[in-house]
């Protein structure tokens, strides 16, 4: 990979390529967790939807443990968008231009954990949800706030409604007849690029599930090392450069 282009892939300076780019490896990574991550933890943690619908079922049951459990998973998920939100207003104060790379590479190093002592972690319980499952919720909400604060809301990577959605909005739009030719009122027509990443994003995001799946199936744990060596690839030229700029000033400083 050219240093130009990983540097613009999670550098400070945004392009819509860069943009849809990132996003797309993103949910590559995303649905490679979701679905290997079903397989070690029983259940999928990159949306929130059906985790909060089982916090209700489970409280209406007077299952309480289960809802407990829920919930857990749900707040792991909403720290993890915290922390990337305080990793990225504490580079960007501080003049260096890796924000968005910082909170990749610290989700590198969780699944990097997860893959090396996912096994162990997973026979710990804590708030009263196995860590396995509250570290693979943290990574997700990290990564999506990430996507979500490159793009100004416009991309997300860890669930596909949204998209899904989109896609159906954008393919009725597409498929609308204009009888009058626009003669007398505005045409309806579809966003066409829009379309393409939006089916981009759900392609990645299937291909990485059918991936993590695979991988999980015959690697074990230990499958989740290449995802955090992608996200490493995509986040390390933004992250060495801060890293020489501060020892420039440091040594200007002396």
């Amino acid at each position: 990979m050219p240093i130009h282009y990983a540097r613009s892939l999670t550098g400070h300076e945004r392009t819509p390529g860069a943009n849809r780019h990132l996003g797309i490896a993103l949910a590559f990574v995303a649905g490679a967790l979701n679905a290997g991550g079903f397989l070690a933890v029983q259940q999928y943690t990159s949306h929130m939807t059906g985790l909060v619908s089982s916090v209700a079922d489970h409280l209406v049951l007077g299952d309480y443990v289960l809802a407990l459990a829920a919930l857990g998973a749900v707040l792991s998920f909403l720290l993890g968008a915290a922390c990337t939100a305080v990793l990225v207003n504490y580079v960007r104060r501080r003049g260096l231009l890796s924000a968005y790379a910082l909170p990749l590479l610290v989700e590198a190093v969780l699944l990097l954990v997860f893959g090396v002592l996912g096994a162990r972690l997973a026979t710990i319980g804590g708030l009263f949800v196995p860590l396995t499952v509250m570290l693979l919720c943290f990574t997700m909400g990290l990564q999506n706030a990430v996507i979500t604060k490159v793009s100004h809301a416009e991309i997300r990577t860890t669930h596909m409604t949204g998209i899904v959605t989109d896609i159906g909005i954008e393919l009725g739009k597409l498929c609308y007849w204009n009888a009058d030719g626009g003669r007398r009122r505005p045409k309806v027509l579809a966003n066409r690029s829009r379309l393409a990443l939006l089916v981009s994003l759900l392609g990645a995001f299937l291909v990485g599930g059918i991936a993590g799946t695979l991988g999980f199936r015959h690697l074990g744990y230990v499958s989740t090392v290449p995802l955090a060596a992608l996200l490493c690839l995509l986040a390390i030229v933004p992250a060495v450069d801060d890293a020489l700029r501060v020892l420039a000033r440091q040594g200007k400083q002396r």
